[in-house]
């Protein structure tokens, strides 16, 4: 990775010197030195001061190009550190046994400890479901995003010991072409992303990675099943993992999102999910090319008689360059009926998925049947794998108003006035549900979430709007409950008690066999109540809903609403599985992929698989149990603990967010107002929903609350109160000695507390008293720096760590090494916002531009936005 980083970091000082010139250059060289020193034990008090003095000289085009310079270097650090990734999970692969959180691993642990058949049935049950979202924290531009594959796809050519020195040389010299057009690439967007814009960005995870890794993912299953029969013998392996999107259906507080967006969303999920089995389809079919010279089995026989009775001359074409072919024949006819699908060619089409799945099932039989198992059961069971993960639609597309919209639509309905252009919007949004379940059936948008749901009249109102709307008969709908708030925690299993009475949620129950699902918003709670309070209330709300699902006989499946930032919910995505209340997962996790995550996790395949690989073996060994207990569970031994620590963890988050003025302070500290015009998404970045308050802090969403504090380098939302929390917590019955008991005991504390300590290891106390300063308000940054100071030392207690992140020495290290170049931009930012907020209007746009161009490259450095 050193040698990477080095390479790297030289073309892009090439690529500088021949643009920008020597003394550019020289320039960044100078501020990189700076940063670099000002870190090391020798540093004097002024070297900060030094820094600021050197960037306040250049002029703002010089500062910019600075800015640029850092941002391109931490994008191409980052390609760097995911090479080594790639090269590390390829190491593991190839040595003896089954890497560590690998299904094969986690599948050998779970046989010996509960026996083959206990583990078929986990297996059989289990549902991983993916939500993608266009929450807006990724903040780099598409073509920005698009360069960096072709650079990492360079990076992997150099890194492969096969091509000759010629291959290599072109290499080299391709690399820096594209540093060159990376250099000269804006990386800020001049139009503001639309809802389509972000469909097809993120139709990109699925055609580039999603589709090609899930059979890949599933063979490795049905390897450690099946063993040396894997291949050539039916599977047992089951298509688990299920992809779910609020892409251009998330309405929540976007007027861009309209029922004509919905449409097309499905349109083009739809398209890109055939194109992709087609083109599978075609590409085995073609390979098939056994010679058959005696009929196939009746079925396939019967199949092909029919197909040629139906379609003379379409099959009498593909017969004639394949004969003696009938398998062969039978599959590029299906791959011919996959197009006509897409086409909207009734004649032909497919009516759905499940005709096609029966088709491959039909073509397995047959070659078994004919002696030919690994045929069968090989490339053939890929594509039925792939058809029963995606479907025709690809992603099921979730709906989701909030409950405020729903109220003021209902009260116009219901007072027989003239309808508002945002009722109307309402009333079609159903009407294209009704659309999309007629055109590619009911599994394509089923889904309706109910933002800040607080009683069952808010998911009854959903199905009296849908009837409303669809007279002659509304389509069917799942109204999810979202609790987020607080109070809607507390209230979640009355809320669900609450929907059992509505006759459209009893109807459903009845149709689906009892399945239900919840939603938990970790972004709005944490906002709400701080890191510590709403870490344990969700944990909480979802011990008393297993419990109400369990009396009431229902399969809940608890959707968790996390965001990539530690503030949101974030953090290792296995460990967070594994640390959920007991009995809550069940086989089944379904959780929101927002943002920069679903590029982090899904833009290389080998990095998907095992991020897919260490979900999926978490949410079975999640789903297994712990095994025999061993006394009390935790969360009733350390329930005074966490009750004194939830209690004054929210005393000091409140104190601060609600002191007089605290809004306004944060806007002038902050780059909040600034990032929306970063035109990361189509999303304001406050609700507005009907009556609100646009100034208010509690209509700002937790996306630009959280990015604001990154950029700061405060980091707020990771660890805010966690010093109150654990100081109450240790000055109670044991001590120290208890928390760190609680802490070792019980894997929520643990998470939290470990996630609490990559947020501090990120966090600079001096880069962060500078935006401080900015607020005029002595009081408020004390208390920052004051809760800051009491969190990093009670956690380092606790978990006995001398320095931060000392059991993370690669985390440690990555962080350590990127912190100076972060400081640069910090510097750099901090030169735009203080002259911003002194008010230099004739300079305002080029500060503006400053000022996003740091923000943008912050992002990159810390690896995080929203």
């Amino acid at each position: 990775m050193r040698r990477d980083v080095r390479m790297l970091g030289e073309v892009l000082g090439d690529v500088i010197r021949e643009s920008g010139g020597q003394d550019l250059l020289d320039d960044v060289e100078r501020l990189r030195r700076s940063v670099i020193a000002a870190r090391q034990p020798s540093a004097g008090a002024g070297a900060a001061e030094e820094i600021a003095a050197m960037v306040a000289e250049w002029r703002l085009e010089r500062a910019e190009a600075v800015a640029h310079a850092f941002t391109l270097y931490f994008h191409l650090t980052n390609l760097a550190e995911e090479q080594q990734r790639i090269r590390t999970l390829r190491e593991r692969d190839t040595a003896d046994g089954p890497p560590r959180e690998s299904l094969a691993a986690t599948v050998a642990g779970l046989r010996e400890r509960l026996g083959a058949e206990q583990t078929g049935d986990l297996l059989g049950s289990l549902r991983v479901h993916l939500v993608l979202t266009a929450h807006p924290t990724e903040a780099r531009r598409r073509a920005v995003i698009e360069a960096l594959r072709r650079i990492r796809a360079l990076l992997g050519v150099l890194d492969d010991v096969r091509p000759g020195a010629s291959e290599h040389a072109e290499a080299r010299r391709r690399l820096r072409e594209e540093v060159d057009l990376l250099w000269r690439t804006s990386v800020l967007r001049v139009k503001a992303m639309q809802p389509l814009d972000e469909v097809r960005t993120v139709m990109t995870a699925f055609d580039e990675t999603l589709f090609r890794v899930l059979p890949g993912l599933y063979r490795g299953l049905e390897t450690a099943l099946a063993g040396a029969a894997s291949g050539a013998a039916p599977a047992t392996a089951p298509a688990f993992l299920r992809l779910g999107s609020w892409v251009g259906a998330d309405r929540d507080g976007n007027p861009t999102v309209t029922a004509q967006v919905t449409r097309e969303t499905a349109v083009i999920h739809a398209d890109h999910a055939l194109r992709a089995l087609e083109t599978a389809a075609d590409r085995i079919g073609r390979s098939l090319t056994l010679n058959s010279p005696a009929p196939p089995g009746p079925g396939l026989a019967a199949a092909l008689r029919t197909a040629a009775r139906r379609h003379p001359d379409l099959l009498a074409g593909i017969t004639a360059r394949a004969p003696q072919e009938p398998y062969r024949c039978y599959l590029l006819y299906m791959a011919r009926r996959l197009r006509a699908t897409r086409l909207a060619d009734a004649t032909l089409a497919y009516p759905g998925p499940a005709g096609f799945v029966a088709d491959v099932a039909l073509l397995q039989d047959a070659l078994a049947a004919a002696g030919a198992p690994r045929q069968a059961f090989g490339e053939l069971q890929h594509l039925r794998w792939q058809a029963e993960t995606f479907g025709f639609h690809l992603a099921s597309l979730e709906i989701r108003q909030h409950s405020a919209v729903h109220e003021r639509a209902l009260a116009e309905l219901r007072g027989g006035t003239d309808l508002s252009a945002l009722t109307d919007e309402v009333l079609a949004t159903f009407e294209a549900m009704a659309w999309v379940q007629e055109r590619f059936g009911t599994a394509a948008c089923h889904r309706y979430v109910v933002s800040f749901t607080r009683s069952a009249a808010d998911i009854a109102a959903v199905y009296e709007l849908a009837a409303a709307a669809c007279p002659d008969g509304p389509p069917v709908i799942d109204a999810i409950p979202l609790f987020e708030s607080g109070g809607d925690l507390a209230r979640a299993t009355d809320i669900l008690d609450g929907m059992l009475a509505l006759p459209p949620v009893a109807a459903r129950l009845e149709a689906n066999g009892g399945e239900l699902e919840a939603m938990l918003g970790y972004s709005d709670s944490a906002k709400e109540l701080g890191p510590v309070p709403a870490t344990l209330r969700l944990y909480a709300a979802q011990q008393r809903m297993t419990a109400w699902a369990a009396r009431h006989g229902i399969r809940l499946t608890l959707f968790h609403g996390r965001g990539g930032a530690l503030g949101r919910g974030g953090g290792p995505a296995g460990r967070a599985v594994l640390a959920q209340a007991p009995g809550s997962v069940n086989g089944r996790f379904k959780v929101t992929e927002q943002g920069e995550v679903i590029f982090a996790r899904y833009g290389d395949p080998v990095i998907a698989r095992r991020h897919l690989e260490q979900v999926s073996s978490a949410v079975l060994l999640a789903s297994a149990g712990p095994g025999a207990p061993a006394g009390a569970p935790p969360e009733e031994r350390f329930r005074e603990l966490t009750g004194r620590m939830e209690e004054s963890a929210l005393a000091a988050y409140r104190a601060l967010v609600g002191a007089d003025g605290f809004a306004g302070w944060l806007a002038r500290i902050s780059p909040l107002e600034e990032i929306s015009r970063l035109r990361i998404g189509s999303r304001p970045a406050r609700r507005g929903k009907p009556g609100a308050d646009q100034a208010s802090l509690d209509e700002l969403r937790a996306i630009p609350w959280v990015f604001s504090w990154a950029q700061t380098r405060v980091n707020l939302p990771g660890w805010f109160g966690l010093g109150s929390g654990l100081a109450a917590a240790a000055g109670g019955p044991g001590g120290l000695e208890a928390v760190q008991d609680a802490y070792r005991a019980w894997p929520l504390l643990s998470v939290l507390l470990d996630n609490a300590e990559m947020s501090l290891a990120k966090t600079d106390r001096e880069i962060a008293r500078r935006y401080l300063d900015l607020g005029g308000r002595a009081d408020l940054s004390a208390a920052v720096l004051a809760e800051y100071d009491l969190t990093r030392r009670l956690v380092l207690e606790v978990t006995g760590h001398d320095r931060l992140l000392a059991n993370r020495p690669v985390l440690s290290r990555a962080v350590a090494l990127r912190d100076p170049y972060v400081d640069a931009l910090s510097h750099l930012q901090l030169r735009a916002l203080a002259a911003l907020r002194a008010g230099e209007p004739e300079e305002r746009g080029r500060l503006e531009r400053l000022l996003l161009l740091t923000v943008n490259g912050v992002a990159a450095g810390l690896q995080n936005t929203g």
